[in-house]
Order: C-alpha cells, then structure tokens, then sequence
C-alpha cells in the first residue's frame, strides 16, 4: 500500500489513529454530561443540552480544550477524565507498527489536536512517547488540525516535504486539510472507536490494521 522508499516523514494522529477512540466517545458524550448534571444538581434535560454543547464546538480548538470545557462547565475536566482512565489504550496493532517504524528510517512526529492536559494524561497510560520524535499540539500553534494555519506551523516546527509525508487520521475533515496543504500520502481508519460501526470513507483509503502497511517480508501476527 506504501512505497516506503517514498516516505521520509510519518505524521500520526492519536485519538482514534493509536488510541481507541472509545475512551474520548465515552467520556464527551456519556460521562461527562453525566457527571455534569450530578454536581450542579440539575435535570436530565441539561445532560442532553450539554451533548449538543459539546457537539456544536467540533472541529475548533474549543472542542479539543480541557480548560475551555473546565472553565465553561465550573467543573474539573481532567480529575473526571481519570475517573475514566481505564478505557484509554491502544487501537490493535498500533503498538507493532510503532515499533516497526522504529526500526526503518521515516521521522515519526505525532501531529495531534489533544490539548497539552489531555497528552500528560494520556501519554504515561500508553507509552506512545517512547516511539515518537516529536509532539505538536493544536494548542501549540491556536489552530485545529482542521486549519490551514495548523499545518504552516506545524512546518515550521517540525520540517517535512508533503510529497515525501504519510499522514494518518481517523478525521476526513482533517485529511482534507492535509491534502489541500499538499500532503502527498494520506490514510484514514476504519474503525476508530472498537465499541462501535466501521466508518465509510469517500475519498481516502481506509487502514483496517497497521499490519497492512508493512513490507511483504515483514511476519505478521493474525488479528486477534
């Protein structure tokens, strides 16, 4: 699927790309609000409002921020995330693919629209930050990956050519930021969040398992 001799930089998303997105699904749309409503003392009809809160910031640095949420809903966004913490892991084989790209040559730069609170949550559970060389955050640079703006920063930060990147995302509104920006090789996720449907993808290629990226001659383990 890749022509690895092509690819000098790897950029990777994390929610939904490494991790399963079952955790942020959850936690946004069921525990939250939840908890919410419990410590304010409100009516059921303030959770179902607050999901369409949430829902209405998608796509803008507001929707990613752990202060925003914490500052907006007078509640402490981060200690409720730990109430939850045992859902965060890792998506199938994304841990084999990292330790591939360890061993061949692509720079591997972590290009995420998690906030810095959400990373030193999530990074400790996970060891991603063992495999990668580099971390850049939407709120690094005040643009969502979703924005022009994300990737002319994330250029000058990190330098890679979009005709020689592999970008990865389980976003198609972000993958078509990176392909108006230039980048060159871009892949989507089937199935983001394990707990719930594959996603259908219009116009990108879907990876079912990291495993169908690597070489011929590299031994694969069968799915479990």
């Amino acid at each position: 699927m890749i022509d690895w001799q092509a690819i000098d930089t790897v950029l990777l998303d994390m929610d939904g790309t490494l991790l399963d997105l079952h955790f942020d699904s959850h936690f946004w749309l069921e525990h939250l609000p939840r908890r919410y409503v419990e410590l304010h003392q409100l009516d059921e009809a303030s959770q179902t409002a607050l999901k369409a809160r949430i829902i209405g910031e998608q796509g803008t640095l507001n929707w990613y921020s752990l202060a925003y949420w914490s500052r907006e809903l007078g509640v402490d966004v981060v200690a409720l995330k730990r109430e939850v913490q045992h859902l965060i892991g890792l998506r199938g084989d994304a841990l084999d693919f990292l330790k591939w790209l360890q061993t061949e040559h692509p720079r591997v730069v972590l290009a995420t629209n998690a906030d810095r609170a959400s990373l030193e949550l999530k990074l400790p559970l996970t060891g991603l930050e063992a495999y990668l060389e580099a971390i850049v955050s939407s709120e690094d640079v005040g643009a969502a990956k979703e924005e022009q703006a994300f990737w002319f920063a994330l250029q000058e930060i990190e330098p890679f050519d979009p005709a020689r990147t592999l970008f990865i995302d389980d976003n198609p509104s972000v993958l078509e930021s990176a392909r108006e920006f230039g980048i060159k090789h871009l892949l989507g996720i089937k199935q983001p969040n394990s707990q719930r449907p594959e996603k259908a993808l219009q116009e990108f290629v879907a990876l079912d398992r990291f495993a169908q990226l690597l070489p011929r001659d590299v031994p694969q383990e069968e799915p479990k």
